[in-house]
């Protein structure tokens, strides 16, 4: 019994072994360019050992693909759907966590926005992303300021689209933006803070705009 749970654990372990280090060469290089030895590269095991837990890499992408849409996605679920806080919260909150949290994970947007375009179907029958999205608390938020004309656009997804635009893009770009300025990493990361203030002004006076 003890050996029992001694090989569960080893086999839990080795799993999320191979997970993490695929979570680090998938995200870097993408599905296509990465093969399966470079992840047990990463792993620091046999890529034996990696086909027999994960029997392709398909199979070990789509699971990492699911896990970092689901992670991205939930913390934006659970700030747009707080009643408690105003929309202005909300847009605060946002680039706030996204901001720090891809400055941390910097791969992770060129990695969500290739593969999504490649494969936005398949995600789409995996997670409910037009719930997530649509049908939280900020929609009726959005559209009670739309009625008092605090907002001049009526359609959430603008207001939706120019929020994720101003707090993801600067890293898309961000090798051309460091080019054009000189900015080193630790610069250019100042930068990006400075945008946490910044952001929520300049989405309120998008959302006047006439």
């Amino acid at each position: 019994m003890a050996k029992s749970k001694e090989v569960k654990k080893l086999d839990t372990s080795t799993e999320e072994k191979i997970k993490n280090a695929a979570r680090i060469v998938f995200h870097k290089k993408g599905f296509a360019a990465t093969r399966t030895r470079d992840i047990a590269e990463e792993a620091d095991i046999n890529l034996a050992l990696l086909n027999y837990y994960f029997r392709s890499k398909e199979k070990l992408f789509d699971i990492i693909m699911l896990e970092t849409v689901t992670g991205f996605m939930h913390t934006m679920a659970t700030i747009l759907n707080d009643e408690k806080t105003s929309l202005e919260k909300k847009v605060e909150l946002v680039a706030s966590h996204y901001i720090d949290f891809i400055t941390q994970e910097p791969n992770i947007p060129i990695f969500m926005l290739n593969e999504i375009r490649n494969n936005s179907g398949g995600l789409l029958e995996k997670l409910p992303i037009k719930q997530i999205v649509m049908s939280y608390a900020f929609v009726k938020q959005h559209q009670e300021a739309v009625a008092k004309g605090k907002i001049t656009e009526p359609n959430p997804l603008h207001f939706l689209m120019n929020l994720l635009s101003l707090v993801v893009f600067p890293f898309i770009g961000q090798p051309l933006l460091q080019g054009i300025s000189g900015l080193d990493e630790t610069q250019f990361n100042k930068l990006m803070q400075e945008r946490k203030r910044l952001i929520p002004v300049w989405i309120k006076a998008m959302m006047k705009a006439k």
